[in-house]
């Protein structure tokens, strides 16, 4: 009787370990204009992020990884709706926005509810919230929750842009009813100063371009904002903040499969690390915001191992877009960039339709199930949304999304064959295996100010990636079959739908 109740138990146990396996944790670690060559792992610049190199050696490097846009708010929806951002006319937002995402959409955290997910998302936002006329002294019944998180606690859109506080859950985070806030992209309020007009007030950082704005923590915006001021975040302490309600969310949601969309806001612009960081590149902000996003993510990947969920937790890290320098703050990222490349040996970076700006750095790991190493398949974030719910056996509708679970877990399998990727502007590009095609645009074939080349030209564009990575060698003239090939299958996804 005593061995047929051990057999028992451990056939119930081994029945709850597969369980568990099959409803692994999962975590979304998105950085916001990391470039590939910023990541050491990819041995392609100078800067060393020891923590997400750990996910990279217990995993799997993707040197084909590809967010769907060369910019974060159209990068994100892909992420979370698994839709092309073209099709939604997704641009950067303002922080007075309305919620981009439709609460009658599919999105992967619903998807992922259905099969019992606890959700949340911690970090950068910048989808929109409310219905374009939001009332930030009351609570916003349009944003992430309404999406499919359970839990939210975000910057209102993103750190260089007004309002600068916290939102939780609808709500803004120590906000005093005595002095309501109040946010206007077009006029500023009476008597309330600029950073243009009061450059004494800039005293952490000064703007270079764009950013001139309300002034708070010493560091001109874009937009206006008055009141509020109890609510008003401190840049040095974001990075804390939000890793520290990463921590507690895993920890109170530990005995239950949990999705968690952790956003970090690193190295975008004002890049305002925690002195502990400051000086420690030798690249100036940029290099050290860096460093202290990935301290985050080494002290997040500690919690995890603390709780006894590595083994159980599917760990994805990537960007939302490639690189920029100079992206309106004096902070020294193009003196002190000395020969660090953040775009690796790709072209272009942030806004381009050039490689760096969509080509980002790619990272899983899932220890026991993913065995490390290297795939050179071609996987794009918007896929995420029907491959985990291809993982979490869930149903989804039709969308651009592409199940390749296999791919995204190293198996064996076919993998994406062509990508549609946005630049500045809604303009796009299309990438068949090794072929990149760019259509004919109009336009500066380089922002002035930030100085990256944006992918224009007046002519049809065709590169071989496999030879020629960095896009030097324009073959359309050269290959006008392939280059019409091309570009039927582009207009084809275009047209589709």
């Amino acid at each position: 009787m005593k061995i047929k109740l051990l057999v028992l138990a451990a056939l119930l146990m081994q029945g709850v370990a597969q369980a568990s396996i099959s409803q692994p944790n999962i975590v979304v670690i998105y950085t916001d204009d990391l470039g590939i060559g910023d990541v050491s792992a990819y041995n392609m610049g100078k800067l060393n992020t020891p923590s997400i190199d750990s996910i990279a050696n217990q995993g799997l490097k993707f040197t084909n990884g590809y967010a769907t846009a060369a910019t974060c708010t159209p990068s994100r929806f892909s992420l979370l709706t698994g839709q092309y951002p073209w099709r939604k006319g997704a641009e950067i937002l303002a922080g007075d926005a309305p919620l981009l995402i439709s609460p009658k959409q599919q999105t992967l955290p619903k998807v992922l509810k259905k099969a019992g997910y606890t959700t949340a998302v911690i970090g950068k936002w910048h989808l929109g919230l409310g219905n374009g006329s939001i009332d930030w002294n009351e609570k916003n019944t349009l944003g992430p929750n309404e999406v499919g998180f359970d839990y939210s606690y975000i910057m209102a859109a993103t750190n260089d842009r007004v309002p600068n506080v916290y939102v939780k859950n609808g709500d803004v985070v120590n906000l005093d009813p005595k002095d309501p806030l109040y946010v206007s992209y077009k006029k500023n309020f009476a008597g309330e100063p600029t950073g243009l007009d009061n450059p004494e007030l800039m005293t952490t950082q000064t703007f270079s371009n764009g950013h001139y704005h309300s002034v708070n923590n010493g560091v001109s915006r874009i937009g206006y904002q008055k009141g509020g001021k109890s609510a008003q975040w401190i840049d040095e302490e974001m990075s804390d903040l939000f890793l520290d309600e990463a921590q507690r969310f895993v920890s109170k949601n530990k005995a239950k499969p949990f999705f968690l969309f952790y956003t970090l806001h690193q190295p975008h612009v004002p890049r305002i690390p925690n002195q502990r960081f400051v000086g420690k590149s030798g690249q100036g902000p940029r290099g050290d915001a860096i460093l202290e996003a990935d301290w985050a993510v080494g002290e997040f990947l500690k919690t995890l191992e603390q709780q006894g969920l590595t083994d159980n937790t599917l760990v994805i890290f990537s960007s939302d877009n490639g690189p920029v320098l100079d992206d309106g703050y004096n902070d020294q990222a193009v003196t002190k960039l000395g020969n660090h490349t953040p775009w690796g040996i790709y072209r272009g970076g942030k806004y381009s339709l050039f490689d760096a700006g969509s080509h980002i750095p790619f990272l899983v790991s899932w220890p026991g199930t993913i065995k490390p190493g290297i795939s050179d398949k071609l996987f794009s974030q918007h896929d995420l949304l029907a491959s985990l719910a291809a993982l979490t056996n869930q149903s989804i509708t039709a969308s651009d999304s592409q199940n390749h679970i296999d791919t995204l877990l190293g198996k064996p399998g076919s993998a994406r064959k062509g990508l549609v990727i946005e630049g500045i502007k809604g303009r796009t590009a299309y990438r068949q295996g090794d072929w990149m095609f760019i259509p004919a645009y109009w336009g500066p074939e380089t922002l002035e100010k930030e100085q990256v080349e944006t992918g224009a030209c007046s002519c049809y564009q065709l590169y071989d990636l496999s030879t020629d990575p960095g896009q030097r060698n324009n073959l359309a003239s050269k290959y006008p079959q392939k280059t019409a090939a091309m570009n039927k299958a582009y207009t084809a996804i275009i047209e589709s739908h």
